[in-house]
């Protein structure tokens, strides 16, 4: 998709792989990538009127949540910056891209399958009853969806984006450690999500410390 971005294709296209020989996540981790779950990616072109390019990341959340929620026997949430979880258990990851003014969105959903042996728990929409779910199936219904927040992030901004995100997020009060780039580890609570989409965590001392980017562990 990048490369076509540079080609000159156009904003909403989509492009669906049946399984991937060099998946990624963020910060160049590999992403498995078993025939039938979903990889994804949508196409978006920036333009002048729209709010910051990093808060795709929050509309591509609403979409994926709203996707996966209804199909989940758990509780589906949405951990910052870009996870979906079922009963704390990763189902799916976003990547942001960006080649000039286009940014390409890339989804996984772990549909039929998911990886053993990680760090963390991991689940699969068939793991969690979906018996039924198709690939290319729930990529349709994601473009839809994923259209219907674009187009309110468009014209009414991210606050609306944001308000949803809170509601299916992990909630206020949640403890966890971030993990940012630098290797520093900071502890606290989940806050909110700042006007910009930044992390605001609570410190132990009463403080609040605005989180740009890091990886999230939830305590």
């Amino acid at each position: 998709m990048l490369a076509l971005a540079e080609q000159g294709a156009p904003d909403g296209i989509w492009l669906r792989a049946g399984r991937q020989t060099g998946g990624k996540g963020r910060m160049g981790r590999g992403w498995e990538s078993p025939v039938g779950n979903l990889y994804c990616s949508a196409l978006v072109r920036l333009r002048a009127s729209d709010p910051m390019p990093h808060t795709l990341a929050l509309v591509a959340a609403n979409a994926v949540h709203a996707l996966v929620a209804p199909l989940c026997a758990g509780q589906a949430r949405i951990k910052w910056p870009n996870d979906i979880l079922v009963d704390g258990a990763k189902i799916a990851g976003i990547l942001l891209e960006r080649a000039g003014d286009a940014i390409v969105v890339g989804i996984g959903i772990n549909v039929t399958d998911y990886p053993r042996g990680l760090d963390r728990p991991v689940t699969s929409l068939l793991a969690q009853g979906a018996r039924e779910a198709d690939a290319g199936a729930l990529m349709e219904r994601l473009a839809q969806l994923f259209g219907h927040w674009l187009a309110i992030w468009r014209a009414q901004g991210l606050d609306p984006v944001r308000t949803h995100w809170l509601l299916n997020a992990h909630p206020t009060g949640t403890p966890m450690r971030v993990v940012q780039a630098d290797g520093e580890s900071v502890e606290g609570a989940f806050d909110t999500l700042d006007q910009q989409g930044m992390l605001i965590l609570r410190l132990a001392n009463g403080h609040s410390r605005a989180i740009h980017a890091g990886d999230i562990f939830l305590t």
